[in-house]
């Protein structure tokens, strides 16, 4: 079946094929499609996604809206559709239920799927799920054609020698954790001393951290700090902006923000401290 996939905007991980479409109506020559999918990702595009809907019901195919923003548990993971290729998703939701993370209200529990290729891990909390589904997570990578890549994040509190024994072989190009709350540092700094032990230097930049940043009450004394402690710990941080339910976030954390995103300046950064 041939779908056409419109996504109300762009991320890094949105396809880019012939029948992926960025928040625009339908093309004057569109090639033959049997459905149309309407693809929400953020609560603050429903109105986009709901407005697309419309204009695309003139292709005279079904079209359906839906999208991770509707809050009802993912489906089938299928490689290339909804997201580019060689990023992979083998399991849906989280055990956690941190106050800022839609994922447990939506997934409600964890779920793991039939493991497909891909070399970009896109898992909501891929550590969580049970030794057997993450061994066959680090087999399907050793065919890949590229070194992997965790995006989705590595939950440090469950981190163990036998998950970073694996990570080594994989030979990573990047991995992340998560420092969201106070109480993810002292396990942070644990997960740090593991894959040191097990071979990975600081100075490679392949152990990263996303560090939240901006939330309500947030100062940027406090905030600067935690990325100097993730330093600390031997992550490379990388801020990720909190934003309300609209969607919104403060320029001057915007601001604030860049200064500590982009792996240049985060590196010389380091550097800086030696």
């Amino acid at each position: 079946m041939r779908v056409a996939r419109v996504f109300c905007r762009r991320t890094s991980a949105t396809p880019t094929d012939e029948l992926a479409f960025v928040a625009e109506p339908p093309p004057l020559f569109l090639p033959p499609v049997d459905e149309v999918h309407i693809c929400v990702v953020f609560t603050w595009d429903l109105p986009l996604g709901e407005t697309l809907a419309k204009q695309w019901e003139v292709v005279g195919v079904p079209v359906r809206l839906g999208g991770p923003a509707f809050e009802q548990p993912g489906g089938e993971f299928i490689p290339g559709l909804y997201v580019k290729p060689g990023i992979a998703i083998t399991s849906r939701g989280c055990p956690n239920n941190c106050w800022f993370c839609a994922v447990p209200r939506r997934e409600r529990g964890l779920r793991e799927l039939p493991v497909r290729d891909g070399w970009n891990i896109f898992d909501d909390n891929l550590l969580a799920c049970s030794e057997g589904h993450i061994r066959a997570v680090f087999e399907m990578l050793r065919r890949q054609p590229q070194r992997p890549i965790f995006t989705g994040g590595l939950e440090a509190k469950i981190l163990k020698p036998w998950h970073c024994d694996l990570l080594r072989q994989a030979k990573p190009r990047r991995m992340y954790f998560a420092y969201d709350t106070p109480d993810d540092y002292a396990p942070l700094v644990d997960a740090g001393k593991m894959l040191r032990a097990a071979g990975f230097t600081i100075s490679s930049h392949v152990m990263s951290c996303y560090v939240l940043i901006g939330w309500p009450g947030d100062r940027f004394d406090a905030a600067e700090m935690r990325m100097v402690d993730t330093m600390e710990a031997g992550f490379m941080p990388y801020a990720m902006l909190y934003r309300d339910e609209n969607g919104k976030t403060d320029p001057q954390w915007r601001r604030f923000q860049r200064a500590w995103l982009r792996p240049a300046i985060v590196g010389k950064k380091i550097g800086e401290r030696g």
